[in-house]
């Protein structure tokens, strides 16, 4: 706030207290052109092309061991049911008990993500942490919608 004295008539001097804007104004002009110049530096923008990375299938063993996990929760090893209790007899059979073996979980879309978790957990406890998860490629995909059956990966 500013205060000036200003004449009265009857020549005396009243003091105006009315607040100068001006200043504030001045600040908030100045302030506004450094922000705009300084914002355009702040951003990094340097075009990078970056590659397309489509990588080869891994080679995978002859009789590889499947665990699927199907919507309604049951489990099978291969083609044998199993549940939660006997899931690491079941795959301790099927891998010979070499721990070094990979192991593939294919689980359908709608299984809990909790659930999916618990089978790797056990398999982790149980020494296997070889895992390799089984999804659709999207070849697969697009042969599925242009009509031609899809190629199932076992």
């Amino acid at each position: 706030m500013a205060s000036r004295l200003r004449r009265d008539d009857d020549n005396d001097l009243i003091e105006n207290s009315e607040i100068n804007v001006t200043p504030f104004i001045d600040v908030m002009l100045v302030l506004l052109i450094i922000f705009m110049i300084a914002a355009p530096l702040s951003t990094v923008d340097i075009p990078v092309e970056l590659p397309v990375a489509v990588a080869d299938a891994p080679q995978r063993a002859d009789d590889p061991v499947f665990i699927t996990i199907a919507d309604d929760l049951s489990l099978s090893v291969g083609e044998t049911e199993t549940d939660f209790d006997r899931l690491y007899i079941d795959v301790g059979i099927a891998t010979r008990q070499k721990r070094d073996t990979r192991i593939y979980i294919r689980a359908d879309k709608s299984v809990p993500y909790g659930e999916f978790i618990r089978v790797m957990n056990i398999l982790r406890a149980d020494g296997f942490l070889k895992v390799g998860l089984v999804g659709l490629d999207e070849a697969v995909i697009e042969q599925a919608e242009g009509g031609s059956p899809p190629a199932v990966d076992h």
